[in-house]
């Protein structure tokens, strides 16, 4: 099976996934949790009376208050509250709602999400640099004219592929689920960064040790040999974690769900980018080079 022969498909179809979710991206963008915008984060067991809540939180003195029904749930949203106005809307909840009970309650300030939003920004990018200094000591002998960057900032790009799947599938969910992101979606992308780098790795490992055996003369062929041969071992150890993924998801705890969801997208993602997408690029590199290097020496011939 020739799968570097249908390399233009391949990129074909991980384009037609990501482009509708960067334009639901540009479009829509995230919907964000409280984690990352601040503020009051209350859900509310026994009713499902709205307007009850609304007035209840009104006569508290709520700011910029949403309110909406999520299941059993009545789920309330406003700017950060003091612990005295929390406690004192309780009160008055079970006073004038009976039966109602608080389930859930979260308080982010502005500080605190501003210093989530930019840990999470800084913990990618750092794992992304690490990952292609590690790549290239690790394939540091490698046969010439194969680079052992080449392996980490191909592998990086891969990486950037499956994280946008995911995030251009959760702006879709996030306009018409209604899902939000947290901090636990920056836990399941780095999670996926490292279950996809591992895979590529593999990959990788197998491509170098045909190099330093053969040679690069048929590199097009070599790649497509080291992915048959690594092919079911990949295949089978992503279905494993999916497996297991799918029936956490079925049947965990509800404040999983999304984080549990996000892997199963990331890591489906991985599986097909370090088989396919992560090798399909490092044969454009490396064609790429020879293709500079035979018009170097032409223009060195004819000078």
């Amino acid at each position: 099976m020739n799968i570097m022969g249908k390399r233009k498909f391949l990129y074909i179809l991980s384009l037609a996934i990501i482009i509708p979710g960067i334009i639901a991206l540009l479009l829509w963008g995230l919907k964000l949790s409280i984690d990352f915008t601040g503020g009051t984060l209350l859900e509310i067991a026994g009713t499902q009376d709205v307007n009850a809540v609304k007035v209840i939180a009104d006569e508290n003195k709520f700011e910029n208050t949403i309110i909406t029904t999520s299941g059993d749930l009545v789920v309330l949203k406003a700017k950060e509250i003091p612990d005295a106005t929390h406690r004192k809307f309780i009160e008055d909840l079970k006073v004038k709602i009976p039966g109602a009970t608080e389930n859930r309650f979260e308080s982010v300030g502005p500080t605190m999400s501003k210093t989530i939003t930019k840990n999470a920004f800084y913990s990618v990018g750092l794992a992304s640099i690490f990952i292609v200094i590690y790549l290239a000591y690790a394939f540091k002998k490698v046969s010439k004219p194969l680079s052992p960057w080449e392996f980490g900032i191909m592998a990086v790009v891969a990486l950037i592929h499956d994280a946008l799947v995911v995030v251009g599938v959760f702006a879709i969910f996030g306009h018409f689920l209604h899902i939000e992101i947290d901090s636990m979606f920056i836990t399941a992308i780095l999670t996926i960064i490292g279950f996809s780098v591992h895979d590529t790795i593999v990959v990788y490992d197998r491509i170098r040790e045909k190099a330093l055996k053969e040679g690069v003369d048929n590199f097009e062929s070599l790649v497509n040999r080291s992915i048959l041969e690594t092919f079911s071992r990949s295949i089978n150890t992503s279905m494993t974690v999916i497996m297991t993924l799918l029936v956490i998801y079925l049947f965990g705890g509800a404040t999983i769900k999304h984080f549990i969801l996000a892997l199963l997208i990331g890591i489906t993602a991985g599986t097909y980018s370090s088989i396919f997408v992560a090798s399909a690029l490092l044969v454009e590199s490396f064609n790429l080079k020879q293709k500079l290097r035979g018009r170097a020496k032409w223009k060195q011939k004819t000078a």
